[in-house]
Parts: structure tokens; C-alpha cells; sequence
């Protein structure tokens, strides 16, 4: 690779991370121009997540878009699924309902530490409001009441 060749792949590589994970402007570009975009990509990614994990989209309401942006700003995408996880877990406390129920239901179904990608389970269970989910020869039961919350 040449020189010239180098120096425009390490510029579009600082200008990709300025713009998806919060890093440095890189020199010659607009601020503004960059601030505009990094705030499309996380609207998009904000709507990804919300294909992915619906009731915890819909548990934030019309605030969804902006509190994952918010969260996700100095956060490189992992995925939709990886993100949506990533963003629940940090909220588990305040998750309720059928939030909640989706969370406990992809920790049913899929070994997941954060780092590595997720592993389908073997077996498990996870307590879900009013009850529990068991995962048991690749099928999820759900035990107890429905959603309270």
C-alpha cells in the first residue's frame, strides 16, 4: 500500500469511529457536518435495535430513540441484537413488564458474557414477572402469570 493509500485508509478509519464511537475529529472535516451524521447513524441504529427487541423499544415510548443514542454514542455497534442486550442489561432495574419478559426470554435462550458473541443454551431458566421461562432440549416453557408491571 502506498503512502497516499495509507494515509486515506487511516483518515476514513478516524473519521468511521469519529462518527460511530465517539473518537477524535479527525483533521479537515467539518464538525458539524460529522456531529449530523454520528446523529443519523444512531437514529438508525436506534431503529435497528427496535426491530430487534421490541418491548424494550416500546417500554421507553416516544424517549426511545434518544435515550439508546444517548447510551450508545460512545459505543461501537455490535449488532442490533448485541446492542439491544447491552442497553438492557444496563437497565435491567428499571425494566418492567414486557421488557423485562424479553430480556429474561433472549437469557433463557442464549449463553451471552457481554464480550464474546451469544451461544444458543442448553438448558436454563430465568425468572420472568409472574413467573420463569425454562429452556430444555432447545424449547422455552413459560411458567406462571403473564406479564405484571
Amino acid at each position: 500500500m502506498s503512502g497516499f493509500d495509507a494515509g486515506l485508509a487511516a483518515a476514513q478509519e478516524a473519521l468511521v469511529r469519529a462518527m460511530t464511537a465517539g473518537g477524535p475529529l479527525p483533521d479537515g472535516f467539518d464538525a458539524g457536518a460529522v456531529r449530523a451524521a454520528a446523529h443519523g447513524i444512531l437514529l438508525k441504529r436506534a431503529g435497528e435495535v427496535a426491530r430487534a427487541w421490541p418491548a424494550l423499544a416500546a417500554s421507553h415510548g416516544a424517549s426511545w430513540k434518544g435515550a439508546f443514542a444517548a447510551w450508545a454514542a460512545e459505543r461501537p455497534t455490535r449488532g442490533s441484537f448485541r446492542d439491544g442486550w447491552d442497553f438492557a442489561r444496563e437497565h435491567r432495574d428499571r425494566l418492567a413488564g414486557d421488557a423485562a419478559r424479553e430480556l429474561a426470554l433472549a437469557e433463557v435462550r442464549w449463553s451471552y458474557d457481554g464480550r464474546e458473541p451469544p451461544r444458543p443454551r442448553r438448558a436454563a431458566v430465568r425468572r420472568l414477572p409472574g413467573g420463569a421461562a425454562v429452556l430444555f432440549r432447545g424449547r422455552v416453557r413459560v411458567l406462571g402469570r403473564g406479564p405484571s408491571g
